[in-house]
């Protein structure tokens, strides 16, 4: 009896040194940074993979040498089967521990996509697909079913998503990410809307984003947006028509080369403002959050027109009479006759 306690006191002995032995390389091993690149590494976990595939597949990346201890791990942890697929994105300096974790929380590499201010909905859809990490599924065809699924009360897509950077992970679809970029517009809209000015020239929302689209097609100029907003809205309230270039090339669409022409601003469409009173029927670009805030609160002053300076940086001059606007206009055929004079003498 004594003799078979010794040996059995022995091999716990030995058991427990085992263990221990094993739990000290296991937790070296789990918490040794991993090789990765100091650009990160991308490592796709499809749909339907085992854990042991996977952990082959690190081995196999040159991320581990050996991946028996991140089995064994995994397996005393219960988590092998809680792995998620999707694309991933391993930075430097970490471990096997901390890629488990990633692995089995689902935090999968993000990308962005950039709606830009003043985009018309043809060249958003062009961006989408341009976005390799998104899966391009919406043509022109497609926009009345999505609008009545977003539960948009018009029927054209114009100025209807809000211009920011939205991240998401690989193969999210075009219309998921639209739907995110219609909800926050939603937001914006009704906030800036609630908190409007007196002197706000638009009867709804949507007239402010149909005004909020013109302001961000004439300027990029933070220092300028309310005060543009400003003469559009005395021009509608002297019952003047807008006269706004980038509403007449609207309607022109997709045949517009990008030379405007008198003939242009005399030819009648249900946007040119050259031609017909009041705001266009629909907005003309995405206006930003910006844009719209400038639409809702327009600058005081007497100005009634506007003219680029010529001046390379994107300013306009404001004038309050047609004879100022006038002189102004010819001021700045003046810089753009030098600046082309300049040139060809390069």
């Amino acid at each position: 009896m004594r003799r078979l306690a010794r040996i059995s006191a022995a091999l716990l002995s030995l058991c427990i040194v085992a263990i221990a032995v094993v739990s000290v390389q296991v937790n070296r091993f789990m918490n040794q940074p991993l090789t990765v690149p100091d650009s990160g590494y991308a490592f796709e976990i499809a749909a339907g993979k085992s854990f042991a595939s996977v952990s082959r597949d690190l081995v196999a990346s040159g991320l581990i040498e050996d991946d028996r201890w991140f089995r064994w791990y995994a397996r005393w942890k219960n988590k092998t089967g809680s792995i998620q697929a999707g694309d991933y994105l391993i930075e430097p300096g970490t471990t096997p521990t901390l890629l488990l974790k990633q692995f089995t929380s689902g935090a999968v590499r993000m990308y962005t996509f950039t709606l830009v201010e003043g985009w018309n909905y043809r060249e958003v859809l062009q961006g989408l697909r341009a976005n390799d990490a998104i899966d391009a599924t919406m043509s022109d065809e497609d926009w009345p079913a999505l609008l009545q699924k977003l539960g948009a009360q018009v029927t054209h897509p114009e100025g209807l998503f809000l211009p920011e950077t939205y991240n998401f992970p690989r193969r999210t679809t075009d219309k998921v990410i639209l739907a995110q970029a219609y909800a926050l517009m939603q937001s914006v809209l009704d906030e800036e809307w609630n908190a409007r000015s007196d002197d706000a020239p638009v009867n709804s929302a949507y007239e402010a984003l149909i005004l909020a689209s013109i302001v961000e097609k004439e300027t990029a100029r933070a220092d300028e947006r309310a005060k543009i907003a400003g003469v559009f809205t005395r021009r509608l309230d002297q019952h003047m028509r807008l006269q706004t270039d980038p509403t007449v090339i609207y309607g022109i669409g997709s045949a517009f080369d990008g030379n405007l022409t008198r003939r242009h601003l005399k030819t009648d469409t249900t946007y040119n403002t050259y031609t017909r009173h009041g705001l266009p029927p629909t907005p003309i670009a995405m206006p930003g959050r910006a844009a719209i805030n400038a639409a809702l609160n327009p600058a005081q002053g007497n100005e009634l027109y506007f003219v680029a300076t010529g001046l390379g940086d994107g300013s306009h001059q404001f004038s309050a009479t047609k004879a100022e606007h006038d002189a102004a206009v010819a001021q700045y055929l003046r810089r753009l006759r030098e600046q082309r004079r300049a040139r060809s003498r390069l």
